[in-house]
């Protein structure tokens, strides 16, 4: 048993799991159930902290969504490159909420 893989693997990824996918989808379906939820109830209640609430729940579900889309992505398609695509686009994303956020101060 080799610790680890050799360069002639033909598989260099890590290994999916049929659980880990379905937690994943549980989780970003949650998280945006979640979101559309504070955000109705805020502005039902006229409250716009809860209203805020819901966008920043909604952001917090967006990690979830780009996990689960790589992993489905490297499963179905061996895609290997879609998680750290996600990721990078997260970042951007990122980078764009603290400026816009720094822009209001």
């Amino acid at each position: 048993m080799r610790a680890f893989p050799a360069a002639s693997d033909e598989r260099h990824g890590a290994r999916t799991s049929p659980l880990g996918i379905g937690w994943t989808a549980v989780t970003a379906a949650a998280m945006f159930a979640l979101a559309f939820g504070k955000a109705r109830t805020g502005a039902a209640l006229g409250n716009p902290v809860l209203s805020a609430e819901g966008r920043v729940t909604l952001i917090d579900g967006l990690p979830a969504a780009a996990v689960l889309l790589g992993l489905v992505l490297n499963t179905a398609l061996g895609c290997w490159w879609a998680d750290p695509a996600a990721g990078h686009v997260l970042v951007y994303y990122a980078i764009r909420e603290v400026r816009e956020i720094f822009s209001e101060a």
